[in-house]
């Protein structure tokens, strides 16, 4: 009888079309320290304050993350993650699948812009451009990415450039697949790495060491576009400012993807739901997010940790984040 009231009930919340009860958020990342969890506390925590429910970021990595929500369609179970949910199925990494096919994709709330590829502080390569020329020219260059995701889409887009540039030495740039952004900071300290992707958020503290430290690093890239660092606050992160940020950007610095386009990447969260849920569940994370928004508070708070704010509703988030995923599509595909 207590199993049939339970089934019941479940029925009649998604019949309903509202959020009730306890709400668990699933992350696509373990770490409670990262981005992904710090941004989506943010947003987790005005939306349980202005729906008036309990609701619980857990950090419980990708693969977990998704299995948990395939369980759930009565919208007790919601999910955020970024980028990494479409491009880890790009790159064929086991665990990812369509996003698009296989759940309804919710409201974008925040971009971070701190994606960045950075040298030793006394490499000779001064500038992406001569990280390129030197592909071009027989050197290896060696980048410590993590592979299958938002870490490899930069060195995807800078080895597609080559090829156009200087097209049969692509092959110059070489991958070193690595795990965590200290793992990839520790290639670059023992010198197994010319170039890593990082963020400004972690690797900022890096920029500011004197050159002869081994651990000093310094800044070539930031694949955000320009119009996202031009709404981060004016002082930066840390001691690099907001202008200092903005010269390692398009247009000052060019990857080509051909026809006179640049490649930019902006790294954006996103809800993801079961593809069951009910819609007027959608509709009322929408409304609310819609409303939170426009109240202006949320903003401040995601910029003072270095978000840029984001909310783009769930019709516009899915078709904007599909042509998103076919741009980069054609970049990972072309140099297979």
């Amino acid at each position: 009888m207590m199993a049939s009231l339970t089934f019941g009930a479940g029925i009649a919340q998604a019949q309903d079309g509202q959020l009730r009860g306890n709400i668990r958020v699933v992350i696509g990342s373990t770490s409670t320290g990262g981005d992904t969890y710090q941004n989506s506390s943010i947003v987790v925590d005005k939306l349980a304050e202005h729906l008036d429910l309990n609701m619980k970021v857990d950090a419980v990595g990708a693969s977990s993350a998704f299995r948990t929500l395939d369980r759930d369609s009565r919208g007790n179970t919601l999910m955020i993650f970024h980028d990494q949910s479409y491009l880890g199925h790009l790159y064929g990494v086991q665990g990812y699948s369509d996003i698009f096919e296989e759940y309804t994709v919710g409201p974008t709330v925040a971009i971070n812009p701190g994606n960045a590829y950075l040298v030793p502080k006394n490499s000779p390569y001064e500038t992406l451009d001569d990280i390129i020329a030197a592909a071009g020219n027989g050197e290896t260059v060696r980048v410590a990415i993590q592979p299958g995701g938002v870490s490899e889409i930069g060195f995807s887009a800078l080895k597609n450039a080559i090829a156009i540039e200087h097209p049969g030495m692509e092959d110059n740039l070489v991958a070193v697949n690595t795990g965590s952004q200290a793992d990839k900071n520790q290639q670059l300290f023992d010198g197994q790495a010319d170039v890593i992707n990082g963020t400004v958020q972690a690797n900022e503290q890096f920029t500011r060491l004197p050159e002869d430290d081994q651990k000093a690093m310094r800044f070539v890239w930031l694949t955000a576009r320009q119009d996202t660092i031009e709404q981060a606050p004016e002082e930066g992160l840390g001691q690099t400012s907001r202008e200092q940020l903005l010269e390692y950007v398009e247009p000052n610095v060019h990857v080509t993807m051909g026809d006179d386009e640049t490649f930019t990447f902006d790294k954006e969260f996103f809800f993801l739901y079961n593809k069951d849920m009910d819609p007027g569940i959608v509709a009322q994370i929408d409304e609310a997010l819609a409303e939170i928004y426009a109240e202006g508070e949320i903003q401040e708070v995601q910029k003072n940790a270095f978000f840029i704010p984001n909310f783009k509703p769930s019709g516009e988030a899915s078709e904007y984040l599909y042509e998103k995923m076919s741009r980069y599509e054609e970049i990972i595909e072309s140099i297979k």
